[in-house]
């Protein structure tokens, strides 16, 4: 296995498709992506200790999105975990489909670092805090994420479209389940007050909000998400 590289991206249609669909970016703006190792996904070698370990994460604008993600087919055991090449199959590539706010990030990283410099060091690294500070800010929020676990979106689809309309929704395959991503500006007048406390009472949805989702056409585990 030594010549082997990681594999990150395994549609390269389905991949470019969803950089095509993600909102076009203002001058303020970026994307944040973050490569994770989950040990839910690989339970022959146990080599991950944790439960998750994040090896990689960045900003890119859409244009160069694709060429960022190709960058993390790394050599294989180029990503270690207690000294242990990580393997293959724990691999999983997510994005925040809204954009990231740089100003906004940088106004909150420099009061960061203020309360930062005031203490004894920690060893805290200037670079992770800046990118934890863009991480958090939320541009415009285009999108609300909801994230059904060990569901399946046709068991619980027919229900959802009683309470918004579908001209709003994408939903998303993962692994456990599915994404459900609501185009908040497309909703319709007469679900505007109703929809989100119906659809987050019905039983799966787990998170929701502003959240990192499965990268279609990219790992996650020896699975690849994809668009319905």
């Amino acid at each position: 296995m030594s010549h082997m590289n990681y594999t990150i991206i395994k549609d390269e249609v389905l991949l470019t498709n969803f950089i095509e669909w993600l909102p076009t970016l203002e001058k303020h703006e970026t994307y944040y992506i973050s490569l994770f190792a989950r040990n839910k996904y690989e339970t022959e070698s146990n080599v991950l200790k944790a439960n998750k370990a994040l090896l990689k994460r960045f900003t890119t604008t859409k244009e160069n999105l694709f060429d960022k993600i190709k960058q993390l087919e790394v050599q294989f055991g180029a990503y270690k975990s207690n000294g242990l090449a990580i393997p293959q199959e724990s691999l999983a590539i997510y994005i925040n489909p809204n954009p990231r706010d740089l100003e906004k990030a940088t106004k909150n990283s420099l009061i960061k670092f203020v309360d930062l410099i005031t203490r004894d060091y920690s060893g805290y690294n200037p670079h992770q805090e800046v990118l934890s500070e863009i991480q958090k800010a939320c541009s415009r929020k285009i999108f609300f994420d909801l994230d059904f676990d060990d569901i399946l979106p046709e068991s619980v689809l027919p229900t959802i479209k009683e309470f918004i309309n579908e001209d709003c929704l994408r939903v998303l395959r993962t692994r456990g389940g599915f994404h459900l991503l609501v185009e908040l500006s497309k909703i319709h007048k007469d679900f505007e007050k109703t929809w989100y406390k119906s659809i987050t009472t019905i039983s799966g949805c787990d998170m929701k909000g502003d959240n990192l989702i499965p990268i279609p056409g990219c790992i996650q585990g020896n699975f690849i998400p994809y668009f319905l």
